[in-house]
């Protein structure tokens, strides 16, 4: 019901506004932008979006239907069964959305976004399966499995954050790679806190000693990588790094299938093209919750709802006398969740008007790169298996959201103030 409930208030918020804006201040244009922007935003959820994606659906989901028939997708739900088994205890063990899950994780790691969305849609897939009604159908409420998967999925966790390191050098930032650890810190606290915040409300016992051990061993590898690529590689080799190293993986992950496909004597194309047919009636599942959602987004952003929201903080810590700097990047956390395209604009401008190498334009970098678009994440993986009441997700994904921007803040003071 939350998502009802944002996405009726999105639209009420966006017409009070404008009207205290016509009627108080003579505003004669804002119903025009409100309306044109609604128009623009819903040509290009279908256009820019779902279009688009049918032929990344359609890949990757042909690469996937060959991992499962090779027997991949099963190899990794096994590794990862004990931790996986419980975060998600609905989910039988050796379910191949476990596998699926699992690689979805691994894409956003590594900041494969392309190979990531497919991933996951899959795994929803999977988790509807298990998700069933007192009839024995599947439900149109959000099942546990498919909260946490989703919560942990929008923290944004990524290791090598190259679209932030190309932006930043494409304006001649003198070190483009320095946002590289906070981005990793920021993001890997947002995701911890999405973990405990779903943890208890679920009632899972965080204390397991399997789970206290995969986290460990995830967090070694986390500073195992910030610690290799800090101390033996210097600023341009890790803007190689990370371009080469996730060029290679993504196109090693359909090699690796095709060739244990072709080890269990499957006909490999065939399985592909099973598997490319359900990218097509994915993507156009998802269109009427993308354009829904995005309108709604759309007439909060146009309204200039966030501005206000930004200008409100800023007014509130200037009494604190402390270091506001940091108010000029809220408006970036504020959209974030609502429109990446926006938040993307906004860190743009920032890195442009205050200079990419200022502390501006470093926290409008991590924070851009700590979280994910909540919204869009809700309205793409959600409409895609027809859930419409999604309980207490967005809630807790917003939550971990705070935990992220907070932590991208105090840690970009630390590294740029």
């Amino acid at each position: 019901m939350a998502l009802n409930y944002i996405w009726v208030s999105f639209f009420i918020i966006a017409f009070v506004i404008g009207l205290i804006k016509l009627i108080f201040f003579g505003d004669t244009e804002i119903f025009k932008l409100m309306a044109e922007g609604t128009f623009e935003t819903t040509e290009a959820a279908v256009m820019k979006i779902a279009l688009p994606l049918v032929g990344i659906m359609s890949l990757w989901l042909g690469i996937m239907k060959i991992g499962e028939k090779a027997g991949a997708i099963n190899f990794l739900s096994r590794i990862v069964g004990p931790f996986f088994n419980r975060l998600f205890p609905e989910v039988p063990k050796d379910h191949p959305a476990t596998g699926q899950m699992m690689m979805n994780f691994s894409a956003n790691l590594l900041g494969l976004d392309n190979a990531a969305t497919p991933f996951g849609l899959k795994a929803m897939g999977g988790l509807q399966e298990l998700n069933k009604d007192k009839d024995g159908k599947e439900s149109d409420t959000a099942s546990n499995a498919q909260i946490m998967f989703l919560t942990l999925h929008a923290s944004g966790l990524t290791l090598l954050p190259i679209a932030i390191i190309a932006q930043r050098a494409i304006y001649n930032s003198a070190d483009p790679t320095d946002v590289f650890i906070p981005c990793i810190v920021a993001s890997y606290v947002a995701t911890l806190a999405a973990l405990i915040i779903v943890s208890i409300k679920q009632g899972i016992n965080l204390f397991d000693r399997v789970i206290i051990a995969w986290l460990g061993g995830i967090t070694a590898v986390v500073a195992g990588l910030v610690w290799y690529l800090t101390v033996f590689l210097n600023k341009t080799e890790i803007s190689e790094f990370s371009k080469v190293f996730s060029n290679v993986v993504l196109l090693s992950i359909p090699v690796l299938f095709i060739l244990g496909g072709l080890r269990k004597k499957i006909n490999v194309f065939e399985a592909f093209i099973d598997g490319a047919k359900e990218g097509f009636e994915v993507s156009v599942k998802i269109i009427p919750y993308l354009v829904g959602l995005l309108a709604a987004v759309s007439l909060f952003r146009t309204c200039g709802a966030l501005t206000y929201l930004g200008d409100a903080f800023k007014w509130v810590f200037s009494h604190f006398n402390m270091d506001t700097r940091f108010t000029d990047v809220l408006p970036i956390a504020f959209l974030r969740p609502l429109s990446g395209s926006g938040a993307r604009a906004l860190m743009l401008d920032n890195l442009k008007t205050f200079g990419v190498d200022s502390f501006t334009g470093h926290l409008s970098s991590v924070l851009y790169g700590t979280a994910d678009t909540t919204f869009y994440i809700v309205a793409l993986y959600f409409g895609a298996v027809n859930v419409k009441k999604t309980r207490y997700a967005i809630p807790a994904m917003l939550i971990a959201d705070v935990f992220g921007i907070i932590t991208a803040i105090l840690i970009s003071y630390l590294f740029f103030a």
